[in-house]
């Protein structure tokens, strides 16, 4: 059974990086599923979080590939339950009718999202949460036309005292 695994990289925060880690994906026949990336605390380091599907066998071999890479300085497996999951929706659907706009605006409340643009025949709302709840309510607005979507892709972090960012240099002290 294929399931989702989520991979924090910290890697070196330069042109190419970002290529290289997919070209890596690509050579190997792995399919990322979403990657984020941004710069960290520290300015010459960036973090990806990096959604893969596939068996345990799968998630293992992308680590070790990603390890490889001179640029990646640190690769961690985030255990699904003590990770804190985001991701960011777009989504523009289709307004025909008074009413029609007043139901989405209530959907869009219920799952605690905004409305952040307004046209005579469109509306786009934000959605911020897990990727489960970005897709019930993006199966919510199916039913209205959904002209176009935007997602993020996961970011995520564990709970608690545990970091990637605060495991790295520790590794670097004991020689790993």
């Amino acid at each position: 059974m294929d399931d989702i695994s989520v991979i924090a990289a910290l890697v070196e925060h330069k042109p190419g990086v970002l290529f290289k880690v997919s070209n890596l994906f690509r050579r190997r026949g792995f399919n990322i599923e979403n990657i984020t990336v941004g710069p960290i605390e520290t300015s010459d380091l960036a973090r990806m979080t990096i959604t893969v599907k596939g068996d345990e066998a799968t998630r293992d071999q992308v680590v070790k590939q990603l390890r490889k890479l001179i640029e990646v300085v640190h690769v961690e497996v985030l255990k699904p339950e003590s990770l804190v999951q985001r991701e960011l929706a777009l989504i523009k659907v289709k307004v025909d009718s008074p009413e029609t706009r007043r139901e989405i605006m209530d959907y869009t409340s219920i799952f605690r999202g905004r409305v952040v643009d307004v046209s005579p025949e469109s509306m786009i709302v934000e959605i911020t949460g897990t990727p489960d709840k970005m897709d019930a309510f993006i199966n919510l607005m199916l039913k209205y036309g959904i002209i176009e979507i935007a997602r993020t892709g996961v970011t995520a972090l564990t709970r608690g005292k545990a970091s990637i960012t605060t495991s790295y240099p520790l590794m670097l002290e004991l020689g790993e």
